[in-house]
């Protein structure tokens, strides 16, 4: 298992998906830039996440809220006083770790990750909110903080958006945005850093049918990674007890995928309760019921709330797909071949366009073959060496349809389609290439 954790992260950084950030200066711990492949990757996992939770529902809409807000937010929200996470320093190296990340072995000695010793100082809190200071004096009057999730913006903003959308409850409002903690150990490539990216929804329901909205939406939840091809078996649900349970949870349940190093929390769907929004209303004065005119009742909704990790989903997502299989050659024989056997929807390269060579006829011709198909998909043009090696390069990146321009092409304008799984290899005319692909795609 660790060894697919690093095939898939060399893989990541060999094609262009994750680079260490600031790697010429030697880096920064659990920071990470991501290349071409990277982004259009991200791109497709937040527009699948919005497409499932905003556009094909009535009931959801979106918001983009600061990420550095009042700090009378996080006071109110008790992310000042609560938002901390047990610090402990191995005596022997000095090394700091999260309590709760180190195991006993089988003896039921605790041992340092780093130094092997066993002896640690006594756990003390730490609290995981990024400061900063607004303005041109460093003081206490000047202190703000980067926000350690988004969904405090939706909370805050929760009598504005229901007025200007009309929305009866229940209804929700969901956000893709940046959130920064100060992780005491990040690691694992890109499942925990200290900068990530968040796609977080609160649904607001009447109290009373929250138990029911709850495990509606830890169904959902579950099923968008099913529907997006990730394994059924490593997948799982786990509730949380009740004294692991945020400061502001009723109940929680995470989606959890089996990494390489181990099961982890992917996605967290928490019943929230009417905590928020009753603790700004306190602090702030402002009324932040909701009026319900079939009742003629003002009261607090209760809050849902399904949260994933851009980061996280991605390295599942790459996991996931990562395969190494025997494929034949042209000469009969067998050569193996790395796929990465991403869902459509999520490929960060929809189409490649390979002509056979780099004759001086064929070149043109993949070109307006090209011109064709980018205009509606991302797509590759690749003519730098051996026609098995490009497709072999594409394949390792997920691209699910490779387009050859052969000299037959010149004499009966058609192209052959080769289909990433399958490598079922089809003769399509140029004119119906795109209606072709999009029935594909």
């Amino acid at each position: 298992m660790t060894d697919l954790m690093e095939a898939v992260t060399s893989l990541a950084k060999r094609r262009g998906i994750a680079f260490q950030s600031a790697e010429i200066y030697g880096g920064l711990r659990s920071s990470w830039d991501y290349g071409p492949l990277g982004v259009e990757l991200r791109r497709n996992i937040r527009n699948a996440w919005w497409r499932a939770t905003v556009q094909l529902r009535d009931d959801i809409v979106g918001v983009e809220a600061a990420i550095v807000t009042s700090p009378r937010v996080w006071q109110a929200s008790g992310h000042l006083e609560t938002f901390h996470d047990p610090l402990v320093e191995c005596t022997n190296c000095h090394q700091r770790f999260r309590q709760d990340d180190l195991e006993a072995n089988a003896d039921g000695v605790v041992l340092c990750p780093n130094c092997g010793g066993a002896e640690f100082t006594e756990p003390k809190q730490f609290n995981l909110m990024l400061k900063t200071f607004l303005g041109p004096i460093e003081d206490d009057d000047a202190v703000a903080y980067l926000r350690p999730e988004t969904a405090q913006g939706m909370f805050v903003n929760f009598p504005a958006v229901q007025t200007v959308s009309r929305k009866k409850l229940p209804f929700g409002i969901a956000q893709i945005g940046k959130s920064f903690r100060n992780e005491i150990t990040p690691g694992n490539f890109i499942f925990r850093t200290r900068e990530f990216e968040q796609m977080e929804m609160e649904f607001f329901v009447e109290p009373g049918t929250d138990d029911e909205w709850f495990e509606y939406w830890v169904d959902q939840r579950l099923q968008w990674y099913l529907d997006l091809g990730v394994s059924k078996d490593k997948l799982r649900l786990r509730s949380h007890d009740p004294e692991e349970l945020a400061h502001y949870a009723k109940a929680a349940t995470d989606v959890e995928y089996e990494f390489p190093f181990g099961w982890q929390e992917l996605e967290g769907i928490a019943n929230r309760t009417d905590f928020d929004l009753d603790a700004h209303q306190s602090a702030s004065g402002e009324d932040l019921t909701y009026f319900d005119q079939e009742k003629d009742a003002r009261y607090l909704p209760y809050v849902v709330e399904p949260a994933v990790g851009v980061d996280r989903a991605l390295l599942a997502f790459l996991l996931d797909a990562y395969r190494v299989e025997e494929a034949p050659t042209a000469k009969g024989g067998t050569d193996k071949r790395t796929v990465l056997g991403l869902h459509r929807d999520l490929a960060p390269i929809k189409v490649a366009v390979l002509p056979l060579s780099r004759n001086e006829k064929l070149v043109p011709e993949a070109r307006r073959v090209h011109d064709v198909v980018k205009p509606e998909w991302i797509s590759q043009y690749d003519d730098a060496g051996a026609i098995g090696r490009r497709y072999r390069r594409q394949d390792e990146v997920g691209t699910p349809f490779c387009v050859t321009v052969d000299f037959e092409s010149l004499d009966d304008h058609e192209v052959t389609v080769r289909e990433r799984d399958t490598m079922q290899q089809d003769r399509v005319p140029i004119d119906n290439l795109v209606s072709y692909l999009r029935d594909r795609l």
